[in-house]
């Protein structure tokens, strides 16, 4: 087979011309495109260092010359097809893909191109369209294979399944659909993630779905050395304790985990029903942990870097005396009290804080202490049904009987808004029976009409209780017997 000048130097200069496109285009597309070509045009000038070292396999018109020299048209033809589509579809100066003509479009053209060229100019070298051809379609569709072979391994092995959430990489969703190319997350933000199956494939997959569907949270937080680890473990427990999202099977358990230059760090670790909403289920726990601190003075200290150059002011103690007698002249139960005796007993109430849903008091719990109402609101729940029987606002108190006799709480008590609220024990009346008898009787008598109106209410949720289960067992004999 003689080679001519001619045919090496076209080989030659279409290499570097494809190069030079290559080095210069900023689409990435083309440059990956451009990959295929380089490869044909690369084979087509190596054929002839081969043929000239074997002169024997050159030979004009045997079949082994008729093979080679229908190689090196239809290699030089796919070379040339591959870069007529890119140059007719693609923009060659900027780093886009044109929206009617995706990648796979683009393949599929050049792989159509390729068969009508080798149906009506090579139609009797079948051999040798089919070799070049697999060439052509193994180098285009590479991306679209290793994602339908990715994909089709996701589906036998199922590391993951519709619905589950999972992370892949940066990626984090929801499952949404797996189909031969890609796999479809649903993100907390809404939007949609399309991920390549190829990438699935090379990533690292964690499923939060499985082995089981809790998942476990973790929220971090700082405490001062001055707090025992016993009581800080205690309090974060039962922050976890109001938040309704906290799972308590498994239980949640708190670690001290680390020892920083200006605090403790604990690890409070709670299981969750619903991945989906962790972000807002971790800002609850922080919420009531935040809280639960501050009524038990447990202190989240500020950096021992940070220098503060303002002079804080320091908390007047009889203005804030004078605010606590103010909110107790406002209560009926200590209206007849004199002045000296609601100052006394202002000298030595608690105040605390509590944020929304918190329980202030649960009902059957033990206690020795009353509760006014200094800002915000509460409701009183009773058992069974957990019924709202009465809100309390600012001025209000609750938990009297339990102040004078010790008794269990005869109601739940939980905050609407942020509350803050006095609390006074029992030692206090203890301090006032012993010097004015006559004052606890006058709350004491108050106390009791408070009682009854209770036990009042109370018993009217029992009874609606049992006509409201009458009325369903009633409804399920008549279905069962098809009375009407």
């Amino acid at each position: 087979m003689p080679h001519y000048p001619g045919h090496l130097i076209i080989g030659v200069a279409a290499f570097a011309a494809t190069l030079l496109i290559s080095t210069l285009t900023p689409n990435r597309l083309v440059r990956r495109k451009l990959t295929l070509s380089l490869f044909l045009f690369g084979g087509y000038v190596l054929l002839h260092p081969v043929l000239l070292a074997r002169p024997d396999l050159s030979t004009p018109g045997s079949e082994i010359d008729q093979q080679l020299r229908a190689i090196e048209h239809l290699v030089l033809a796919a070379g040339f097809i591959n870069i007529f589509v890119l140059a007719l579809l693609n923009p060659f100066t900027v780093d886009r893909v044109p929206d009617r003509f995706p990648s796979i479009l683009q393949d599929a053209i050049v792989i159509g191109l390729l068969v009508i060229v080798a149906t009506f100019v090579f139609k009797d070298k079948l051999l040798t369209t089919s070799a070049v051809g697999a060439v052509v379609v193994g180098f285009a569709l590479q991306e679209t294979l290793g994602n339908a072979f990715a994909g089709l391994a996701i589906q036998t092995e199922k590391p993951f399944r519709v619905g589950e959430w999972i992370r892949v990489g940066e990626f984090e969703g929801r499952v949404t659909e797996i189909t031969w190319r890609a796999t479809k997350l649903r993100t907390k933000a809404g939007n949609f993630v399309i991920v390549p199956n190829n990438t699935m494939a090379r990533e690292a997959i964690t499923n939060y779905s499985e082995p089981l569907v809790p998942t476990r949270l973790e929220v971090d937080v700082g405490v001062s050395y001055g707090s025992p680890p016993n009581e800080v473990k205690d309090a974060i427990r039962d922050a976890l304790m109001q938040v309704p999202s906290v799972l308590t099977l498994p239980p949640p358990d708190v670690l001290l985990h680390s020892f920083d230059a200006s605090s403790i760090g604990y690890r409070a670790r709670f299981w969750v029903e619903d991945y989906e909403r962790d972000e807002q289920i971790r800002d609850q726990v922080r919420t009531a942990i935040y809280y639960g601190f501050g009524r038990r003075n447990i202190e989240i200290p500020y950096p021992i870097q940070v220098e503060y150059g303002r002079e804080w002011p320091e908390p007047d103690p009889a203005a804030r005396a004078r605010e606590r007698e103010d909110v107790l002249s406002r209560v009926d139960l200590f209206a007849r009290l004199s002045a000296e005796q609601r100052a006394e007993i202002a000298a030595s109430t608690v105040t605390h804080r509590f944020g929304d849903g918190e329980a202030i008091v649960r009902q059957g719990m033990p206690g020795q202490s009353l509760f006014v109402v200094c800002s915000g609101t509460v409701a009183v729940v009773i058992e069974p049904g957990a019924r709202e029987v009465a809100t309390i606002e600012r001025g209000g108190y609750f938990g009297e009987m339990s102040l004078l006799t010790g008794d269990a709480r005869t109601a739940t008590v939980v905050a609407r808004g942020d509350t803050v609220v006095l609390e006074l024990d029992a030692d206090v009346f203890r301090s006032l029976g012993a010097a004015d008898p006559q004052a606890v009787e006058q709350v004491a008598v108050a106390a009791i009409a408070r009682r009854a109106e209770l036990e009042q209410a109370r018993d009217a949720a029992r009874a609606a209780a049992i006509v409201g289960g009458s009325a369903s067992l009633l409804a399920r004999v008549k279905k069962f017997l098809r009375l009407r």
